[in-house]
């Protein structure tokens, strides 16, 4: 009777222990030098396709770190095409106008179900028109790693485009030629798939260091010709503006904060995306200059601008779940405080902590904005999806004072109306509206409406800037929609705060 029988015979909850075999049967690769260096390294695409056991009907998902740049999403579903996959689940963290390819993929029957952050161009414009025969799921960036937590959206393969990577699977978003910084999304996807393929333009020696994609997480790596265009990281949402009412607007919101009340020593910040808003940071400068006031941290997607106050020593750290620009992507390669973090560490309900909950001050955009402060960034005026949930709900749910920028107006429709078409946040976690006629405020926040009547600032009941935008237009016809469903918004928690019907042709 050998050692381990005899362990059985004595205690009988122990025999499920087995005998020792050799020292590598657990790990064989360790026995051959070459597949023990080079084993998670595909000469391939597709074979990397097919060693992670990919099924039909399975869930791929991707990041969008690179934005409009994105080359990585619109390759692998082609090939997905090719290799003849059928009914699959697309988990993106956002699409954007650059994915327009996936159209036809979705009418051949390669992807049935979608879950996004937003999605615009083409794509949306189809989508919303009916492309689909199940409702794509629009969900925040806390609130996809919260779908994560719970179990519903599970991930089969994660296809991540990396900049750099070693044969290992460490990998980040400052090395190799197409820098486009933090990695927030991707570290998500990394750590809820069952399989993690790396697409990488470029492979540098073992071990890459400092890793935002961990070798433990990593189950292929090939490399490719290119993973994104960072240039084109800072169009769209994310655009550098010059235009002097969208200038106006920001500025405007810098007083809001200087007179808030929370503009203090230690204060803390996030600016957004949408022109206005990442335009506001440059007006604090001056303003934390001549007050003498430092803020503690800034959060969310880091601008040069956000970057340029924390290397002048106006913000001690910079928490970065993705780079809107060069400049913020080559700030996070350099500065010890500007610090990636993953989007559960950023804006989770579900996660035991995240950043935004210590938020004081947020500046947001809107696409419309009710008299009853609710926010829609999804819908176009006709009623074409054209937007992303991105942080919105998250961050205004957590911050101490949410600021809206918008104009009154785009392109004689009104941005401020009766009710908005599509609910995405919640009216109760907007504090401020700030317009090119006038800031409304709240009437939950009637400390924050005297703060800034007492520093003289042009405050207006909401309904007078719903009326004055009718005055200039006219009520605008109301869109007609199907009774068809092809979009659900998903709030931060998972509940669905509305739905989005098809435009009628």
């Amino acid at each position: 009777m050998n050692q381990t029988e005899l362990l059985h015979r004595q205690f009988s909850h122990l025999r499920d222990l087995k005998p020792f075999d050799t020292a590598h049967s657990a790990t064989p690769w360790l026995s051959e030098p070459d597949s023990r260096l080079h084993r998670k390294m595909c000469q391939s695409l597709q074979e990397a396709i097919e060693r992670s056991g990919l099924q039909d009907g399975m869930t791929i998902s991707f990041h969008h770190a690179f934005r409009e740049g994105d080359r990585v999403i619109n390759r692998v579903v082609a090939q997905l095409a090719d290799m003849g996959f059928k009914n699959l689940t697309l988990a993106s963290s956002s699409l954007m106008t650059c994915n327009d390819a996936l159209i036809e993929h979705i009418r051949s029957g390669v992807i049935r179900r979608i879950y996004t952050s937003g999605m615009r161009g083409k794509l949306a414009e189809a989508i919303s028109h009916g492309l689909m025969d199940e409702p794509v799921q629009i969900h925040s960036h806390g609130g996809r790693v919260k779908l994560l937590q719970d179990g519903e959206l599970s991930i089969d393969v994660a296809f991540l485009g990396v900049p750099c990577s070693d044969e290992f699977g460490n990998a980040n978003g400052t090395g190799g030629h197409a820098s486009c910084g933090s990695l927030g999304y991707a570290m998500v996807d990394a750590q809820f798939a069952r399989k993690v393929v790396l697409l990488t333009e470029t492979l540098v020696p073992y071990p890459n260091m400092p890793a935002s994609l961990v070798q433990d997480q990593v189950d292929y790596v090939v490399q490719v010709e290119s993973v994104g265009d960072p240039a084109k990281i800072s169009v769209g949402a994310a655009r550098v503006t010059s235009n002097p009412r969208e200038l106006m607007i920001a500025r405007d919101a810098a007083d809001v904060i200087e007179h808030s009340g929370y503009f203090r020593n230690g204060f803390s910040m996030q600016t957004g995306s949408g022109a206005a808003a990442t335009a506001c940071t440059r007006f604090m400068e001056e303003k934390m200059e001549r007050n003498g006031v430092k803020a503690r941290f800034a959060l969310g997607g880091i601008t040069g601008g956000l970057v340029s106050l924390h290397e002048k020593g106006l913000i001690e750290k910079l928490l970065d779940t993705q780079c809107f620009d060069g400049e913020a992507a080559a700030s996070l390669a350099r500065n010890p405080n500007h610090v990636e973090i993953s989007t559960n560490v950023y804006a989770n309900p579900g996660s035991k902590a995240a950043c935004c909950d210590r938020l004081d001050v947020v500046i947001l955009s809107a696409l419309e904005i009710d008299v009853d402060f609710n926010v829609n960034v999804i819908t176009g005026s006709d009623g074409v999806m054209r937007g992303a949930s991105g942080g919105h709900c998250d961050v205004a749910a957590a911050a101490n004072l949410t600021i809206v920028v918008a104009p009154l107006l785009r392109s004689r429709i009104p941005t401020v109306v009766k009710r908005v078409t599509t609910r995405l946040t919640p009216g109760e976690s907007i504090d401020v509206l700030v317009t090119d006629h006038g800031i409304a405020v709240n009437p939950a926040r009637p400390e924050i409406r005297q703060r800034l009547e007492n520093a003289g600032l042009n405050v207006v009941d909401i309904n007078a800037l719903y009326e004055r935008a009718i005055s200039l237009t006219g009520v605008p016809k109301p869109i007609e929609f199907t009774d068809k469903i092809v979009g659900v918004i998903r709030y931060r928690d998972g509940s669905v705060i509305d739905v989005v019907h098809q435009v009628k042709e």
